[in-house]
């Protein structure tokens, strides 16, 4: 009976120090992130067959184990995932609104000191003070321009570190994984126990890995994580790690991509399917907000270029010369990928900026069917493609239109061989004024229309505009003479010649680039003469054409429309980019909160389970200390009993 009861006090005395071990143990790692409480789970032992019953025989320990939800720590984990691809765009969103909507360093006050100063000068065309503050503002503008665009380029080269900062980090929670699956195996084959504090750990780099990027766990049957990214691509197998590396894209080197093994090389994982994460963060700001942005400031800035030099060119300077380009510029860029192995060649040319999107473009070849060439046109923007198919043996080089761009093909293409086309990426980074001299600002028509002082009618002609200078300057007088039995004009002294010109009241009269209207009713034999605009000095005429520009629709026209127009302004384009950030920055600030929120309650949920609550450790090392004291009652009477017998 002593001997039994001894065992019983002595197995309560064990059990009860576990106990006490465990909630220490507890209260110790209360503040250690990432831990889960554990407990101590003991059965009572099978109990000895008596005569007057079965009589217990104690209690044994089974396990010490720990307090976990699969579920709610996923939930956990997929919630800060998400927060921290929101919060890293957030962060970069956020700098772009700024930097675009800045009222006194942004593009808008740019703009407007800009045409202030065209309009400037058309008040005063002769003004050689006018027409330097015309080109200093033009310098700022363009200077705007630049500043924007190399403000983006380094947020795109601290993307760049950023990538590359996290597949470092990737790499390195992935081998601490892979160690722990080693660790945890061998101490779990050996003792057939949980070993808790490995796996917690385990688990805390799991949940750090995933606020780098989204990563998902299948739980193997030795205890160890398979861990897949990506559309399935296995990071961690057993003790096994597969590296990330970041790289140049093959596409654009200024890009970096991530890449996997894939045997003796390397695959790229395609931007979209690397989700949650600071790394998704920075891959989905770059795809879906910092390229448009740019493509944008690019567009605005080729399209002002373009249509102001166009109307420039049609104008006259105080030397008496037709205008010439008043901005410079670069044009669209192709990118040849760096596994192209044909020879051919990609050339883009801007033809009507008013017609460009923001987006990039791929064209790759696909090789040869029944004689025809056969490639295909992707717009990355939307995904949308077109075939663009011709005959190989007379087609090359071949030339295609597209959102006003001329692309031209040359023989030599390998199949599959590709081409990125950036059309306005480097349109504001490129822009510059190609006017030094303010003599050369041609704020004056190139002609001037009058009536003869011998008409018999008081009909004179409008102020002539230019739609050409192709015939300009003019090498002699143009006249026209009405005949009023024809009800036509007979025009002489115009190269190339001109055939009469049918008169109609209201209807304006154009050729060689020229277009004028008759104001009131010509008599027969009344003459008008069109001629080469000498001694226009004062003339405003093709400055009051510039000013106009501030608000003409110039761009947005859907190439793909027949008799589409331009939609938007230049100041239109630049306040939907700024509308457009700003929207993008304030969604993402409200998910920002919102995802906090998410993942408060998401951790609240998991540590009801898992948290160490210490005032119940503080209850349960009594309860366990009580408990050890009984067993040592215990174990003192069953002492005492078997001495009494001794001494018998």
């Amino acid at each position: 009976m002593g001997i039994g009861l001894f065992n019983v006090g002595m197995s309560g005395m064990s059990a009860a120090q576990a106990g006490i071990v465990t909630t220490g143990h507890n209260i110790s790692n209360a503040s250690t992130r990432g831990y889960s409480r554990q407990e101590v789970v003991q059965t009572a032992n099978t109990a000895q067959a008596s005569g007057t019953g079965f009589l217990g025989e104690g209690v044994a320990v089974n396990t010490v184990r720990r307090l976990y939800s699969d579920t709610l720590s996923n939930q956990l984990t997929l919630a800060q995932t998400q927060g921290s691809q929101i919060d890293t765009y957030n962060a970069q969103i956020k700098q772009l609104s700024n930097m675009l909507g800045d009222s006194s360093t942004g593009l808008a006050p740019a703009l407007a000191n800009f045409f202030s100063g065209v309009a400037a000068l058309a008040a005063d065309p002769a003004s050689v003070s006018s027409r330097q503050a015309l080109l200093s503002s033009a310098n700022t503008l363009t200077g705007s321009f630049r500043d924007l665009d190399q403000q983006m380029t380094q947020m795109r080269t601290d993307i760049n570190s950023g990538i590359s900062s996290s597949v470092a980090s990737i790499n390195s929670y992935a081998q601490q994984i892979a160690g722990l699956n080693q660790s945890i195996q061998k101490a779990e084959s050996s003792t057939s126990q949980s070993a808790n504090d490995l796996r917690d750990q385990r688990d805390q780099l799991v949940a750090a890995l995933n606020k780098e990027v989204h990563a998902s766990v299948l739980k193997q049957s030795d205890g160890s994580y398979a861990v897949f990214i990506g559309n399935g691509q296995p990071l961690v197998v057993g003790d096994q790690t597969f590296q990330l590396s970041a790289k140049p894209s093959a596409e654009d080197s200024s890009r970096m991509v991530v890449a996997y093994p894939n045997g003796g090389t390397t695959a790229t994982l395609a931007d979209s399917s690397l989700k949650g994460g600071a790394l998704g963060g920075l891959l989905s700001f770059r795809s879906e907000s910092l390229d448009d942005a740019q493509n944008s400031l690019g567009r605005l800035a080729l399209g002002l270029a373009q249509s102001f030099n166009a109307q420039h060119a049609l104008g006259q300077d105080l030397n008496g010369a037709l205008g010439g380009s008043f901005f410079s510029y670069s044009g669209p860029g192709v990118l040849a990928d760096a596994n192209n192995t044909g020879p051919v060649a990609v050339s883009v040319k801007l033809e009507d900026s008013s017609a460009l999107t923001t987006s990039d473009y791929r064209l790759q070849y696909q090789g040869s069917t029944s004689g025809n060439e056969n490639f295909l046109l992707t717009k990355v923007s939307d995904g949308s493609s077109t075939a663009v198919s011709f005959p190989g043996a007379s087609g090359y080089p071949y030339s295609l239109n597209v959102d006003g761009l001329s692309l031209t093909l040359t023989s030599g293409a390998a199949v599959n061989d590709s081409w990125t086309i950036e059309p306005t990426r480097f349109g504001a980074s490129s822009i510059s004024v190609a006017l030094t001299d303010p003599a050369q600002i041609a704020a004056a028509s190139p002609i001037r229309a009058q009536a003869a002082l011998g008409n018999s009618s008081s009909a004179s002609l409008s102020a002539a505009s230019v739609s050409s200078t192709a015939d300009l300057p003019l090498s002699a007088d143009v006249t026209l003479t009405f005949d009023a039995a024809a009800s036509q004009f007979t025009v002489a002294g115009a190269l190339p010649p001109v055939s009469p010109i049918a008169y109609k009241a209201g209807t304006p009269i154009s050729f060689n680039g020229l277009s004028f209207s008759v104001v009131g009713t010509p008599s027969n034999g009344d003459v008008f003469s069109i001629a080469k605009n000498s001694g226009g000095s004062a003339d405003n005429r093709n400055a009051l054409a510039l000013a106009a520009l501030q608000t003409s629709n110039t761009l947005g026209r859907n190439a793909s429309v027949a008799g589409s127009r331009a939609s938007t302004s230049y100041g239109g384009a630049y306040s939907q980019l700024v509308s457009k950030v700003g929207d993008t920055a304030r969604q993402t600030d409200v998910m920002a909160t919102a995802q906090t929120n998410v993942i408060a309650q998401a951790q609240q949920a998991q540590q009801s389970v898992s948290g160490v609550n210490l005032d119940e450790e503080a209850a349960n090392l009594l309860r366990y200390q009580q408990a050890y004291q009984a067993s040592g009652k215990m174990m003192q009477i069953a002492n005492s009993l078997f001495q009494t017998v001794l001494d018998l």
